[in-house]
């Protein structure tokens, strides 16, 4: 079983940036499909982005394509999420994920099937 701890979140001004991490342990971590998804409370959690076992594939949110990047160093067991372009509908927190041995896209797809998350991190966005 994996235990995930998020970080980085803060204030950032329209059009900042900001640099996610999510620290993961007590499981193999190579062996995880990670993802980040974000919610505002009273919605919904919404998908980001996904990342395959060995970071050769990524999937993301149309809502965040070409602003945020994920990556992964599984060396250190730590997965990122890099924020560029930062507006303020991106006020959210945001909740690293887990599951093993699946695909990126389907992290997104059926999200109901990922069995750990992180306590999130805030992400505040001011105009």
């Amino acid at each position: 079983q994996v235990q995930l701890v998020e970080a980085g979140g803060g204030l950032v001004q329209a059009g900042g940036s900001l640099r996610l991490s999510c620290a993961a342990s007590g499981g193999t971590f190579r062996r995880y499909t990670m993802a980040w998804f974000r919610q505002t409370p009273g919605k919904e959690r919404e998908f980001a982005a996904a990342i395959s076992m060995a970071g050769l594939s990524t999937y993301y949110a149309d809502s965040v394509k070409g602003r945020f990047t994920i990556s992964r160093d599984n060396a250190k067991h730590t997965l990122y999420l890099q924020l560029n372009n930062l507006i303020p509908e991106d006020t959210d927190v945001y909740y690293c994920a887990a599951r093993l041995e699946t695909t990126a896209q389907a992290m997104g797809v059926t999200p109901e099937l990922i069995p750990y998350w992180g306590q999130g991190t805030q992400v505040t966005v001011s105009s």
